[in-house]
């Protein structure tokens, strides 16, 4: 991408600058129009509906610079710090793995079991910003919940969000090492652990800028599904669910290992037809 090819926002409305915008993002995105909306919206202040039913306006010079990096691959949600998921509008930092709608299966795995019933007392494993942990609270009022992860700056950001979220009298952020310190029993346990094999060959937006610690999980995968679900038997209450998400092609494997420690898994598919979350239980429930 040359100089010449990008022109100066100041030179555009938001109607031609969203059209330039998307005929360059096409280079390095999927979704290159709603990447250019979410932008421009950003640069100006205001919501993406706004700017589609606001009519022409001039154009920050400030767009270019977000528009040139998102040229260079780097992910809108952390360009804008924002992230939309389930019912909830996030703050992402680089420090955290982006929210992303699959894991949203996790959340109607819980709601499929639960079956109208709240789940008193909820664990997230692997917390982030809060995502799993926070969309669970807000769906089931009268909840408690606590986010485990070992990074102290994902902790920040997830409690940074219970608070934006007025669910921090609910959530209680702790770094620790999976489940290892924990001693105590769970409704529902949400999980969205590293499964990337180290040698995959991920999108550049991904490889390049989400944290690597919460991607990658050994020469197959399943590094940390082989620690995490030893450690299921004693966390998982009676009647209760372990919602754990999977890459893929991961059904099977890890099915494998939930059923030799004598719980019961069941697959749950995404939007796209891939299989998504492992639902644990026991099998006397």
């Amino acid at each position: 991408m040359t100089d010449a090819e990008l022109r100066p926002s100041t030179t555009l409305g938001t109607s031609e600058a969203l059209r330039e915008a998307t005929g360059l993002l096409a280079f390095v995105s999927d979704t290159p129009r709603l990447d250019a909306e979410l932008l421009l919206a950003h640069t100006l202040g205001i919501s993406r509906e706004a700017l589609l039913l606001g009519g022409d306006r001039p154009v920050p010079p400030a767009f270019e610079s977000l528009l040139r990096r998102r040229l260079a691959h780097e992910p809108v949600a952390y360009i804008t710090g924002r992230r939309a998921f389930w019912t909830l509008d996030l703050n992402v930092t680089p420090d955290v793995l982006i929210p992303r709608p699959d894991s949203e299966t996790l959340i109607e795995a819980a709601i499929a079991h639960f079956r109208g019933r709240a789940p008193p007392t909820i664990l997230d494993l692997g917390t982030g910003s809060g995502a799993l942990l926070l969309a669970a609270l807000d769906q089931w009022q009268d909840a408690r919940g606590l986010g485990i992860d070992q990074s102290a700056t994902a902790i920040a950001v997830a409690r940074g969000n219970a608070e934006m979220l007025d669910l921090g009298a609910r959530a209680t952020f702790v770094r620790g090492d999976w489940a290892d310190a924990i001693d105590a029993r769970f409704d529902l346990i949400l999980c969205n652990p590293p499964y990337v094999e180290t040698d995959a060959n991920l999108a550049r937006q991904v490889a390049d800028y989400e944290p690597a610690s919460a991607l990658y999980a050994g020469a197959d995968g399943l590094d940390d599904y082989r620690r995490l679900i030893p450690q299921l038997p004693r966390l998982l209450a009676p009647l209760g669910l372990a919602a754990i998400e999977i890459g893929a092609d991961q059904a099977a494997a890890v099915s494998a290992l939930v059923e030799a420690q004598g719980l019961a898994a069941g697959c749950r598919k995404d939007l796209g037809n891939h299989d998504r979350c492992i639902a644990v239980t026991r099998p006397q429930d």
